[in-house]
């Protein structure tokens, strides 16, 4: 039987000074599979991706992925691993305004060995990879070596899944990439990162408060079914 991709188990983190904000018992994610996780804000969703990424340490419980307890990595080895095989979209999507399209997607091929390889091996090269992602994508190719903050929200967002995407990470996780676009854009969007996700062979970790995306995944849960910690949500 093949392992999840992603385990936590007795996951617990707070911030200094602050109430517990995660008590996570059992939570897998598995291979090729597609997860909407719905949270609304302050309920911990963020700092849980952190820790997923190995961006923040869990005071108690493990992380694993790929087989890998992330609590057991040392600060760099844990960035080192996130970039070889975690690619995010992150709501406000992060791109570098001052580099073109093209040269955004690529990004993470120059800080990860394991992605440019993986690149250069399915694409012939990271650039032929980045070309693909977009056209994809839906971003015609005079859009390419325009710079990213010329570009419309929605082509924005197919920039940063190509990003996320490239070089075959094992897992993309996506926290609230939608919010900005109306409800035909959204579904247009998922079914587009769901098809690359595949061809990629990754598990896309969705993370939204719009619960009417949740029958296009694979799974859905609610971080509130999860998190056995007391919180506050925000108003």
């Amino acid at each position: 039987m093949t392992a999840p991709l992603l385990e936590l188990h007795q996951l617990g983190f707070a911030w200094p000074g602050q109430a517990e904000l995660l008590d996570i018992s059992n939570f897998k994610l598995e291979r090729n599979q597609s997860l909407f996780l719905k949270g609304p804000s302050g309920s911990g969703k963020t700092t849980l991706l952190g820790l997923i990424g190995g961006v923040q340490k869990a005071q108690r419980g493990t992380v694993r992925l790929l087989g890998s307890d992330l609590a057991a990595l040392s600060a760099g080895a844990r960035d080192r691993f996130r970039v070889d095989h975690t690619g995010y979209i992150f709501q406000q999507f992060n791109l570098l305004p001052f580099l073109s399209v093209a040269e955004n997607v690529g990004l993470p091929c120059h800080f990860s060995q394991a992605r440019a390889e993986r690149a250069r091996q399915r694409h012939g090269s990271v650039a032929q990879a980045a070309a693909s992602l977009l056209s994809h994508l839906g971003l015609s190719k005079e859009l390419f070596g325009r710079r990213a903050e010329a570009l419309s929200i929605g082509q924005q967002q197919r920039v940063a899944a190509a990003r996320a995407l490239i070089g075959q990470p094992e897992l993309v996780i996506a926290d609230e990439p939608t919010s900005a676009l109306d409800a035909d854009s959204r579904e247009a969007f998922l079914q587009l990162l769901f098809a690359e996700c595949r061809e990629a062979g990754s598990s896309l970790l969705f993370v939204s408060h719009d619960q009417s995306l949740a029958p296009l995944f694979d799974r859905s849960l609610s971080l509130a079914e999860l998190n056995h910690a007391a919180y506050v949500p925000e108003i």
